[in-house]
């Protein structure tokens, strides 16, 4: 029998790259399908404004779990983008208000974690995390900020129950919250 050696190569090559092209296009197809139904885009003329997380908008604390500040910042964020479209900047506000539509879907008003015991941190570009008591939010603003033009901010906030909660540890309280981010239209 006569083996021709090129012949073979050639087509283990042909196969080779069919199979490497399938496999970036599935992956490109995949990759972009996923990220799709994680980022949130609420926008407005201005801004772009884009939630990371699968819940958009939306925080929450499952359970109670009392934790030190340190592990509370190593905790899961949840991210969010700000670009500014303009060719000048912009004032913006990140606030924290309670979720009151899903709290009467829940029924669960009496099974909210008070305020006081809830912590939470914001940390904007490279810049420190910032950590309140969320009792201690005026107006329930989290911060106030400029975006430069053209310019984009990256927000990263926890949340997580403080170490010295007298709530009782794993118990199924627990927090609906929703984040707004509100551009200051006084320009």
């Amino acid at each position: 029998m006569y083996y021709n050696l090129k012949k073979e190569i050639i087509k283990n090559v042909v196969y080779i790259s069919f199979i490497l092209l399938l496999a970036i296009i599935s992956t490109y197809v995949i990759y972009h399908k996923f990220e799709e139904t994680r980022n949130t885009d609420v926008s407005s003329e201005s801004l772009d404004i884009i939630y990371h997380e699968t819940t958009g908008d939306k925080l929450s604390i499952r359970k109670v779990t009392p934790v030190t500040d340190s592990v509370g910042l190593s905790s899961k964020s949840y991210s969010i983008t700000i670009k500014n479209n303009l060719t000048e900047d912009v004032d913006y506000s990140v606030k924290v208000v309670d979720d009151i539509k899903t709290i009467a879907e829940d029924e669960c008003q009496e099974f909210q974690i008070p305020k006081e015991d809830i912590r939470i941190s914001i940390k904007v570009n490279r810049n420190d995390n910032e950590i309140y008591d969320l009792n201690e939010l005026e107006d329930n603003i989290l911060y106030n900020g400029q975006i430069n033009a053209l310019d984009t901010d990256n927000i990263a906030i926890r949340v997580w129950v403080k170490q010295d909660s007298t709530l009782p540890r794993g118990s199924y309280m627990h927090y609906h919250g929703l984040l707004k981010i509100i551009e200051d239209i006084n320009r």
